[in-house]
């Protein structure tokens, strides 16, 4: 019995032994372990440039598929837009002219130039909405004439056709002047009721016995 108590006291002692190291035996697992971590670390770091460069492969390649799926799109709206042709505006509608007879022969030389007499009564003939409501200040209301217009047309047709002239306008020139300047109102884009106004705040000063009794255009 003494034999294997002594016997089990020395194996529990055995047992609950550790080995010592050394301290050159502790200094070299610690520069193992150092080690091993300085690899990890390395490999780590070869690691990275890896995974940044296949991060920036993958952005080049979302990009480059981006833009040629926008190139490839693009074309088609422009393809569309070429194909709606823009609708020209439409023309205006011209005028009939009105149909005149000659001009008749005076025994007198007209009292201005010839192409602008020629132009007045063209003028005269072609635009009745404007000169019927013009007046006229040479004092001709006393032959019975009712606005400008009467110093070049005597009669018209239904149509507005000129049937006959009025040689009045040869020999006066306060007619000439009043319809060549009613005639340029209209060409710069002036309409009745301006050409009115113009020609009255001219000629009214000084000129108004002579007015003829002309009725206004009628309101817009």
């Amino acid at each position: 019995m003494g034999d294997d108590e002594d016997d089990e006291q020395r194996h529990g002692q055995g047992a609950d032994e550790q080995p010592v190291l050394s301290a050159k035996q502790l200094h070299l697992e610690e520069a193992g372990i150092a080690a091993s971590g300085v690899k990890l670390a390395a490999m780590k770091m070869r690691r990275q440039p890896f995974t940044i460069l296949l991060g920036i492969a993958g952005l080049a390649l979302v990009t480059t598929v981006a833009l040629a799926a926008s190139q490839v799109a693009s074309p088609k709206p422009a393809a569309q837009a070429s194909s709606v042709k823009p609708q020209a505006p439409s023309p205006k509608p011209q005028a009939v002219r009105k149909t005149t007879p000659p001009l008749p022969a005076v025994g007198f030389a007209p009292v201005r130039p010839m192409e602008i007499v020629r132009a007045t009564y063209d003028f005269a003939a072609q635009h009745p909405e404007i000169l019927q409501y013009v007046p006229c200040y040479c004092g001709c209301g006393a032959d019975g004439h009712k606005a400008n217009d009467s110093c070049f047309v005597a009669k018209r047709d239904p149509k507005g056709n000129v049937l006959e002239w009025d040689t009045h306008g040869f020999g006066c020139t306060i007619c000439v002047d009043v319809a060549r300047e009613a005639m340029q109102l209209y060409s710069s884009g002036a309409d009745v009721h301006s050409i009115r106004a113009a020609i009255e705040k001219k000629w009214t000063p000084g000129n108004a016995a002579g007015k003829t009794p002309t009725p206004f255009p009628p309101k817009k």
